[in-house]
């Protein structure tokens, strides 16, 4: 059996997370993505135990969708991993890899989210979830922001809780202040081994590139992701161009512009 314990320094973020942006309120059905990596073994195992220290009530389960990467995903692990916290476990089967060799020059990790997250949404909708809960954490929010940056040329990343008027979901991320390395020693508080990834573009996306670059400009510039940080997040004053006008906009003021003499 696994340790059942959740030392201060990871208790302790997740309740910030929690609290400071209304992540869970009382009669939650809350599903989690559990891929079987290190950050979501780590979110199932620290939300179920939350639990019994909460105020409020809230109820857990996990999914965990097979992309067809591979023939034999073995999801045993994880059966036993939600048996021990007492979580019902599901999974599905999705022809992910089906659709990336479709898609053309579409980005796999787009491709494969597309997909992912339908699934785990159409589930949560027909077994009664109103909140789904995802692992990303710190540095996976400010990679996707500098990658949104260089990348789209837009000021933006994932938010912390976003409701979905479509399918009147909601999604939670409560890691969002765990840096990556803190999250690696977690499978040391429950003790069970992370899954291999089964994606075969593991290491070769663009996020990984923009995590590379990141880190060879923090040595070069300290300080360089915590500025990073702190730009994404909203202030009242923002030094920033206007937007683009239109064409309409633009001939409005070309117009009154010539005719200052008249």
């Amino acid at each position: 059996m696994m340790p059942k314990f959740l030392p201060h320094e990871y208790a302790s973020p997740i309740w910030r997370a929690l609290l400071e942006f209304d992540l869970i309120s009382d009669n939650d059905r809350i599903l989690i993505g559990l891929s079987g990596g290190k950050d979501s073994l780590f979110l199932t195992y620290a939300l179920s135990l939350l639990r019994q220290y909460a105020p409020i009530r809230y109820d857990l389960a996990a999914i965990t969708i097979d992309p067809s990467f591979t023939a034999d995903l073995d999801l045993t692990m994880l059966e036993k991993f939600c048996a021990e916290l007492d979580l019902p476990f599901f999974s599905h089967q999705v022809d992910i890899a089906s659709a990336i060799e479709k898609s053309g020059n579409k980005s796999p990790c787009f491709t494969c989210a597309f997909f992912r997250r339908g699934a785990i949404n159409r589930f949560a909708k027909e077994n009664g979830f109103n909140k789904i809960a995802y692992a990303h954490h710190h540095d996976d929010a400010v990679e996707t922001f500098f990658m949104e940056l260089l990348c789209a040329g837009q000021l933006k990343t994932f938010l912390p809780k976003t409701y979905m008027d479509r399918t009147e979901l909601t999604i939670i991320r409560p890691l969002l202040y765990f840096r990556e390395d803190q999250l690696a020693r977690t499978p040391n508080l429950h003790g069970y081994t992370p899954l291999e990834s089964p994606c075969p573009f593991n290491g070769k996306t663009k996020r990984q590139e923009i995590k590379e670059m990141l880190a060879v400009m923090e040595q070069k510039t300290p300080g360089v992701y915590t500025h990073l940080a702190s730009a994404m997040r909203s202030k009242e004053a923002a030094e920033l161009w206007p937007p683009v006008p239109t064409r309409a906009e633009l001939k409005v003021k070309h117009t009154a512009f010539w005719h200052k003499k008249e």
